[in-house]
């Protein structure tokens, strides 16, 4: 390696790769989390709260080593096996029709669901079991929302997480370069599925949700992280989905993907194309995205 690149988001450069060589030399009693956490701390690597980054930390790692610049140590476990398909533990639920117009529902009760909680195995069993694309667990910063009627019945599960690395229609409307990505991109979020529950009929739903969500986001965000977003980020499926409610909500069409992984930074795989909407949450989100921060 002769020079920088960026993974997960952080520069790595030749002297990093050495390091992490050393560290593996130097320890062999280690493990990959006594490796993560290690680095953590000798990069200063930590989110704003300053809570160190492992699980970024570790996906660094396993991305290099899959780039054959260095061979982790073995798993201490063997690591569980994860199907496409899996499937939470069920939590029951009412499936019963829930139609109407949406003032028989509000106030509606927005959950911003915390860990390990009984809401996160409800949000997790919905997710998994009604979305088309399944859902198998997130890494990262994210946070996920679950949405109830004002008599408690859910209704609809969103979950946001990390924008992707690169797409031209939404690099060109924010108008950086490359650089500037690089040390923003966390400052933007995607919303990585919306799931209007399968029974549930209610005109005007979706868009008002999306409406209620855009408002509390950002201070939902620093209260978990410690820093803010600007900028929402989304891909609808143009064979599944009109993008009518993303619309009617005020997000901006900007363009469409070129049929790769939303996360294909190293990898060329073929997915549908997907409309690209934005919804900035200031005035000013161009330039507070283009400035650098630390």
């Amino acid at each position: 390696m002769k020079k920088i690149m960026v993974v997960q988001g952080r520069k790595v450069a030749p002297d990093d790769i050495q390091l992490i060589q050393q560290l593996i030399a130097d320890n062999p009693s280690w493990g990959r989390t006594h490796l993560s956490k290690e680095l953590c701390r000798l990069w200063d690597w930590c989110n704003p709260k300053g809570q160190i980054k492992d699980m970024a930390c570790r996906s660094l790692l396993r991305k290099l080593e899959q780039t054959d610049f260095i061979v982790l140590p073995p798993y201490q476990r063997k690591p569980p096996k994860v199907s496409r398909k899996r499937s939470f533990a069920f939590v029951p639920h009412l499936t019963e029709e829930i139609s109407g117009s949406l003032k028989t529902l509000l106030p509606l009760r927005i959950t911003k669901v915390s860990p390990r909680t009984k809401d996160d195995a409800l949000f997790n069993c919905l997710l998994s079991r009604y979305h088309y694309l399944g859902y198998k667990g997130i890494v990262g910063e994210n946070i996920k929302y679950l949405v109830r009627s004002c008599s408690g019945r859910p209704l609809a599960c969103l979950l946001f997480g990390s924008a992707a690395w690169k797409t031209n229609p939404r690099d060109l409307f924010i108008g950086w370069n490359s650089l500037t990505r690089k040390k923003s991109l966390n400052y933007i979020t995607n919303n990585m599925r919306f799931l209007i529950l399968p029974w549930v009929r209610v005109p005007y739903l979706a868009s008002h949700l999306l409406s209620q969500i855009s408002r509390r986001i950002r201070a939902d965000w620093i209260d978990k992280y410690g820093h803010p977003i600007y900028l929402l980020e989304t891909f609808v499926d143009r064979s599944r989905f009109r993008g009518t409610c993303y619309r009617a909500a005020n997000w901006i069409l900007v363009g469409q993907t070129k049929g790769r992984s939303r996360n294909d930074q190293y990898f060329k795989m073929q997915v549908p194309i997907k409309d690209i909407y934005l919804y900035p949450l200031i005035k000013n989100f161009r330039r507070m995205l283009s400035d650098a921060y630390p």
